[in-house]
């Protein structure tokens, strides 16, 4: 049996690169483990590199590594949110319950307003009646009522009439403005009369507009 022989020289020998360095790896032919120009991967030099393990937690990260963002908490900020929904329509509920109190005070004010102005006119009225003092009386009239008589045709008017002895007034109706009157004479006769009020349009207060 032969031995064999000393192995064959490479057919071109490398040539040594410029300063001394190994001459870069022929095409198809690997470079040699820390050779210049080359990247070793992990694990190519012999080095353990870790692998995942699916049981095994990733290490936490250092000091001074934060996420690139963190979550806003969703879960308070809805809560804060019907929080303050629910205080809103609360206060919307006592605004609106507050203004239909107001409302319904103001038309009730205004109801008493009418009948205790409009009593007291009529009382004014009738009690100059009494009085006979009838340019007083005239003076509680409502334009209208002066525009169709005068003060003197009134006057001479209401002295030839029965004179009124004693007078009762009665409620005031706030929907047609109206008085009932309940009235004596001189001459011991009594009848009802219907006093029509009618607001001054300057003063807003109440006058005599018409007796029937």
């Amino acid at each position: 049996m032969t031995a064999p022989g000393p192995a064959a020289p490479p057919p071109h020998p490398a040539t040594p690169g410029p300063g001394g360095s190994p001459p870069p790896a022929a095409p198809g032919v690997p470079a040699p483990p820390g050779a210049a120009g080359t990247f070793d991967p992990p694990g190519a030099t012999g080095m353990p590199t870790p692998t995942g393990d699916p049981g095994v937690p990733a290490p936490p990260p250092g000091p001074g590594v934060a996420p690139p963002f963190a979550a806003p908490p969703t879960e308070g900020g809805r809560k804060r949110l019907w929080l303050g929904l629910g205080v809103g329509a609360l206060a919307l509920v006592i605004c609106c319950g507050g203004g239909g109190a107001a409302a319904v005070g103001l038309v009730v004010s205004n109801v008493q307003a009418i009948e205790e102005q409009g009593q007291a006119v009529t009382d004014d009225y009738y009690r100059a009646l009494v009085d006979k003092q009838y340019g007083r009386a005239y003076e509680k009239l409502c334009d209208d009522a002066r525009r169709r008589e005068s003060r003197g045709e009134f006057t001479r008017r209401v002295a030839e009439e029965p004179a009124v002895a004693s007078y009762r007034v009665g409620d005031v109706d706030p929907q047609t403005l109206t008085v009932p009157v309940d009235v004596t004479f001189s001459g011991g006769g009594r009848g009802t009369q219907q006093v029509t009020l009618a607001a001054d349009q300057q003063t807003g207060g109440m006058e005599v507009c018409g007796v029937s």
